[in-house]
C-alpha cells in the first residue's frame, strides 16, 4: 500500500485547524504480519541510506517529535529507528530546563545537541516546548528571566516563531535537513492509554499525576499547536501531522517520511578516482602478500 506523505504535511503559512486533521485513518496494512513486513522494508531502506549519509559526510538529518502525553513518541522512535546503526544516530529528550539553560536563550540547550554531518539526530520534544508548554504555562515564561523589553504580550510568540524559522533556515543552508512530526492523538485515545498505564503495574513508572493536569489544559494545548504548526512549517523544515490513534499506522507514516527525506538527498557513496583505486589495489596486494607465508607454514605443520 502506497503512503502519500503529502497528505500529512502542513503547507507553509497555512492556518491550521487540528479538528480537520484526523487522529485515526484507515489501516495502511492488511494484518499484523503485513505491518511488520512494511515497517521492515522501510527500516532496511533507511539503514542503507543512513550508511550513505555517513559515508558522504555532507548532510545531517534532524527529526523532531512533539505530541501530547501517551501519543507514542518513544515507541515510534524505537520501532522506526530499530535498524539504524547506533553510531550514526543520536536521541535527546528535553525535560525541564536547568539553571544553566535558563541563563541562555531558549534555543541554546538544543543547539548543543544538533547532529553532526553524517548522522541522524532525534529530538524527543525540542525547542518547540518554548512555544507550546511555555505558552500554556505563562509562569514558566516569567521564570526565564527575559528582560522586560523582550516580553510584550502575544508578540513574544511571533518573535519566537521567527527565531525558530531563522534557526531552521540557517541549519538547512549548512546541510542539516529537518523534519518535524506532531503525533496527533485524540483525547479519548489518550484517556484509554493513560488508563492502561494505571492498570498495568509494569507501566506505572510511565504515569505521572501531572499528566492529568496537562490533560485538563487540552484545549489550550491544541490552540498552541495550531499556532505553532501554521507559523513554523516551511518548505525546508516541514511539519507532518501524523494520525496517532493507531500506533502501527503512525510508525509507517513516520518511517515513510524519513525514507523519502533521505532519498531526496540523492546520496551516493564517495566516488573513487584513479589515485584512490591505485591505493586500494596496493593495499590488496600487501594483504595478499601477508597471507602467503602463513599458508606455507600451515602446510609444513
Amino acid at each position: 500500500m502506497r503512503i502519500d506523505i503529502d497528505d500529512y504535511r502542513i503547507r507553509p503559512d497555512s492556518k491550521v485547524a487540528l479538528q480537520k486533521h484526523a487522529t485515526h485513518v484507515a489501516p495502511l496494512y492488511r494484518s499484523k504480519d503485513h505491518y511488520q513486513q512494511l515497517l521492515q522494508q522501510h527500516v532496511t531502506t533507511m539503514a542503507e541510506l543512513q550508511e550513505q549519509l555517513y559515508a558522504t559526510d555532507q548532510h545531517a538529518l534532524l527529526l523532531v517529535f512533539q505530541a501530547m502525553d501517551a501519543a507514542g513518541k518513544d515507541g515510534a522512535i524505537k520501532h522506526v529507528m530499530s535498524g539504524v546503526n547506533p553510531q550514526g544516530c543520536q536521541v535527546f529528550s528535553f525535560k525541564h530546563p536547568s539553571a544553566e539553560d535558563l541563563d541562555h536563550d531558549f534555543l541554546w540547550r538544543t543547539v548543543q545537541c544538533l547532529p553532526e554531518r553524517g548522522r541522524i539526530g532525534i529530538f524527543n520534544r525540542s525547542y518547540y516546548e518554548e512555544v507550546l508548554v511555555v505558552r500554556v504555562h505563562p509562569e514558566i515564561l516569567r521564570g526565564e528571566r527575559i528582560p522586560p523589553d523582550g516580553v510584550d504580550g502575544d508578540d513574544i510568540w511571533q518573535q519566537r516563531f521567527k527565531s525558530i524559522r531563522q534557526h531552521e533556515n540557517h541549519l538547512h543552508r549548512n546541510g542539516t535537513r529537518i523534519v518535524k512530526f506532531f503525533l496527533h492523538l485524540s483525547r479519548d485515545e489518550q484517556r484509554q492509554r493513560l488508563l492502561a498505564r494505571l492498570d498495568d503495574p509494569a507501566k506505572h513508572w510511565k504515569f505521572s499525576s501531572g499528566d492529568l493536569d496537562e490533560r485538563g489544559r487540552w484545549d489550550d494545548y491544541m490552540r498552541a499547536y495550531e499556532a505553532c504548526l501554521g507559523a513554523t512549517s516551511t518548505k525546508h523544515a516541514p511539519w507532518y501531522v501524523v494520525p496517532a490513534d493507531d500506533k502501527q499506522n503512525a510508525r509507517l507514516i513516520v518511517s515513510a517520511v524519513v525514507v523519502a527525506t533521505l532519498k531526496a538527498l540523492k546520496l551516493q557513496l564517495p566516488p573513487e578516482d584513479a589515485a584512490r583505486r591505485r591505493e586500494l589495489s596496493l593495499a590488496r596486494r600487501r594483504l595478499l602478500a601477508e597471507s602467503a607465508p602463513r599458508a606455507r607454514r600451515s602446510a609444513r605443520r
